[in-house]
C-alpha cells in the first residue's frame, strides 16, 4: 500500500454541502456503534501488537485508541459549547503532542476503550435529540479559521471514527497474514 492509503485507509474527509436525514442517521449509527467496532479489533490484539504502528512514522494502535478518547471527548464539548453558546471559539488541541504524553504511549487501553462506551453513549443521545434547528448551531475553529454545524461535525466524526477504525483494521489484518 503507498502512503496516502496508510494514512487514510478510508479515504480523506470532505464536508458535505447538503445533509440529508438519511444521511445523518447513517453517521449517527457510526458514531454509535464505533466503540464496540474497536474493542472488537482490539481484542485480537496481543499487547506488543498494540504497540505496532498502523504505518511507518505513524501512531501505534494503542496511541490511536487514546487519540480517539481525546478526540471524541473534545468533540462532545464542543457539541455542548455550540449549543449552549452563540458560535463560540473552541480550543484546539495539538493532538500529535497529546498521543506522545505516557498515558497516550503507554497506559493499557481498556480505559479509553470504556470511556469511549460511555462517552458515545451520551453523545448518541445527545445527537439524537437534536432539533433541525440546533443542528445547524455552530462553533468557530481558529486552528482552521472556520466555523463548523454540528450536522458537519456528526459527518466528520462518523468519518474519524471509520478512518481509526481502518488504522487499527491495518494492523490486525497485517498479523492474520503473517500467521
Amino acid at each position: 500500500m503507498d502512503i496516502e492509503s496508510l494514512k487514510f485507509p478510508v479515504g480523506r474527509f470532505t464536508a458535505p454541502k447538503e445533509i440529508t436525514a438519511q444521511q445523518l442517521e447513517e453517521w449517527v449509527g457510526i458514531i454509535e456503534e464505533f466503540p464496540a467496532l474497536l474493542r472488537a479489533e482490539t481484542d485480537k490484539l496481543s499487547e506488543e501488537q498494540l504497540d505496532t504502528p498502523y504505518r511507518p512514522e505513524g501512531w501505534t494502535v494503542r496511541q490511536v485508541v487514546h487519540h480517539c478518547a481525546d478526540s471524541h471527548m473534545n468533540s462532545f464539548i464542543r457539541f455542548k459549547l455550540a449549543l449552549t453558546e452563540d458560535n463560540p471559539t473552541i480550543k484546539p488541541y495539538h493532538e500529535d503532542l497529546w498521543a506522545e504524553l505516557a498515558d497516550a504511549k503507554n497506559l493499557p487501553i481498556d480505559h479509553s476503550l470504556k470511556l469511549l462506551e460511555g462517552l458515545h453513549h451520551r453523545w448518541v443521545a445527545l445527537i439524537k435529540s437534536l432539533s433541525e434547528t440546533d443542528l445547524q448551531k455552530t462553533f468557530f475553529h481558529p486552528a482552521n479559521q472556520k466555523t463548523i454545524s454540528l450536522a458537519t461535525t456528526i459527518a466528520l466524526y462518523a468519518w474519524h471514527s471509520t478512518h481509526h477504525l481502518g488504522h487499527v483494521k491495518l494492523v490486525s489484518e497485517r498479523f492474520r497474514q503473517e500467521t
